[in-house]
């Protein structure tokens, strides 16, 4: 029997119009890679990439004992680090969910099988886009991050309904991250666009995966429907502490790193800081509220 079953893959009958506006408004509005920035733009990398209060080592000594050109250095490996967790996360995607549309033709509606052709879609555009930024950026790709093949596996294991919250996990924790530290004014002009226009198609994404979700959560098999409950809470134990600090950016600095890649003590110190956990409460503010609702924090 197939893993993929109505209640496991299906949004409450309420939302299937608004599946329908989804699909249109992408439709409508495609991002088309050569002119989805205004590429000509130069990238001074003199200005900041980020809202310099976000930067991970903030309100911490490590950060005092920096200096100004350390400190911007590091705002922009920051931003870096997070355009390299987009675009892993994103060549993965369209093989997953291209994945369901291909084995179960029959078992998924019309609506839901074309809108994840677009989502596949729109993430190899997302990935081009973010490829040729960190280019023009002259930033590198953090490939500590690269999904080993086990892992692909495991997804694969994952009810599609499964698969679609990992994804709007990821996704969502990653976007209230990006958003909330990049389009203020002042923020270096094409960095702040791309994640703008990078978010358009992110927010029907994230709603798309919290209507699966949710109609999982209330109808799905009780067994299966614990199993992704403890899934989605080991992913939030695992991304928080990493969007509040990264190790692996001493991998990347020109200086020594005032933080060891190894020294557990100091990492928990800047990921506890009150800087940080006040930081994680506003810009995760809507994630947090929707994960209590459902009983998933």
């Amino acid at each position: 029997m197939s893993m993929l079953q109505p209640a496991v893959m299906s949004i409450s009958a309420d939302r299937t119009e608004s599946l329908s506006k989804l699909i249109k408004m992408s439709h409508d509005t495609p991002m088309d890679f050569a002119n989805a920035l205004p590429w000509e733009i130069e990238i001074d990398r003199g200005s900041t990439p980020k809202v310099a209060e976000h930067g991970w080592l903030y309100g911490t000594p490590y950060y005092s004992a920096l200096d100004e050109s350390q400190r911007q250095e590091l705002l922009w490996l920051e931003v870096a680090r997070d355009v390299s967790l987009f675009i892993h996360l994103e060549q993965i995607l369209p093989l997953l969910y291209m994945n369901y549309v291909y084995r179960h033709p029959q078992e998924l509606t019309p609506a839901m099988s074309e809108y994840l052709m677009i989502f596949s879609k729109e993430e190899i555009v997302h990935t081009m886009v973010f490829k040729r930024y960190m280019e023009k950026a002259k930033l590198p790709i953090f490939w500590d991050h690269t999904m080993p093949p086990e892992a692909l596996a495991g997804l694969y294991k994952l009810p599609p309904a499964g698969g679609v919250i990992y994804t709007l996990i990821v996704e969502w924790v990653a976007e209230l991250g990006a958003m909330h530290s990049t389009q203020d004014d002042g923020i270096e002009p094409l960095t702040r666009e791309m994640f703008r226009r990078h978010h358009i198609d992110e927010s029907r994404h994230i709603a798309f995966g919290r209507w699966v979700a949710e109609d999982f959560f209330s109808n799905g098999p009780t067994p299966l429907v614990q199993n992704v409950r403890e899934m989605v809470k080991g992913m939030m134990a695992k991304l928080i502490p990493l969007y509040t600090f990264d190790p692996l950016i001493s991998n990347y600095t020109s200086f020594r790193f005032p933080v060891a890649p190894d020294d557990t003590d100091a990492i928990a110190q800047v990921r506890n800081s009150a800087a940080n956990q006040a930081l994680n409460e506003r810009r995760f503010a809507p994630l947090f509220t929707w994960l209590k609702k459902w009983e998933l924090m």
